[in-house]
C-alpha cells in the first residue's frame, strides 16, 4: 500500500491496474505440488508486481477451481486413475469451475481499482470481473515452465478449458 492508502500502482489506473487474482492452492502454494503450476504462478505475480507495481489478490476458500480441499484430494485419486482435472471435477459432480468472483469483484471497488489488466491465463477469470461490473483492459499472460508432473494438467486447461498457454 502508498501513504495515501491505495494499492502500489493505483495511480496509472487509466491504463489499468496489473492485478493477479489468485486462488488458494494449499497443494501448490504451501506444499509445493509440482500437479500444478499454482505456486510458480504465485510466485511469478509477486515478482511481476514487485517490479512493475499493481496487486495480487490471494482469495481463500475455493481450493480446487472451488471444490475445496477434500473434494480436490478426491479429484487426484480419480486422476491417478486416468481421468484429466476437468474429467474428475465432473465425475464428482461439480462444475468445471466452481469459484465465486463477486468477492474479489467487491475488493477491487473499495480500493479503487475498476479498470484491471489481469495477469492471466485463463478468459473466464476476464469474464467473470466482467460481469461483476468491473473493465479488463488487457489479459496479461502468466504463464509457467511445464513440468512432466502436471504436462496433462496444463494441456487440459489448454485444449478443454480455454486456457491461453
Amino acid at each position: 500500500m502508498g501513504a495515501d492508502g491505495r494499492p502500489l500502482g493505483a495511480e496509472g489506473e487509466g491504463q489499468g491496474h496489473l492485478v493477479r487474482l489468485h486462488f488458494e492452492c494449499a497443494t501448490g502454494d504451501l506444499l509445493g505440488s509440482y500437479r500444478c503450476d499454482c505456486g510458480p504462478q504465485l510466485a511469478q505475480a509477486l515478482e511481476l508486481v514487485q517490479q512493475q507495481g499493481g496487486s495480487v489478490l490471494y482469495l481463500r476458500g475455493q481450493e480446487g477451481r472451488g471444490i475445496g480441499l477434500v473434494n480436490k484430494l478426491r479429484a487426484y485419486a480419480l486422476q491417478d486413475q486416468g481421468q484429466d482435472t476437468l474429467e474428475a471435477n465432473l465425475s464428482l459432480g461439480f462444475p468445471a469451475d466452481a469459484r465465486d468472483y463477486k468477492q474479489a469483484a467487491v475488493i477491487l471497488r473499495q480500493a479503487g481499482l475498476t479498470r484491471l489488466r489481469l495477469l492471466t491465463n485463463n478468459p473466464a477469470k476476464a469474464r467473470a470481473l466482467e460481469e461483476e461490473g468491473l473493465e479488463v483492459l488487457e489479459l496479461v499472460p502468466d504463464r509457467v515452465d511445464p513440468r512432466p508432473e502436471n504436462s496433462r494438467y496444463l494441456e487440459t486447461k489448454r485444449d478443454r478449458m480455454g486456457h491461453r498457454l
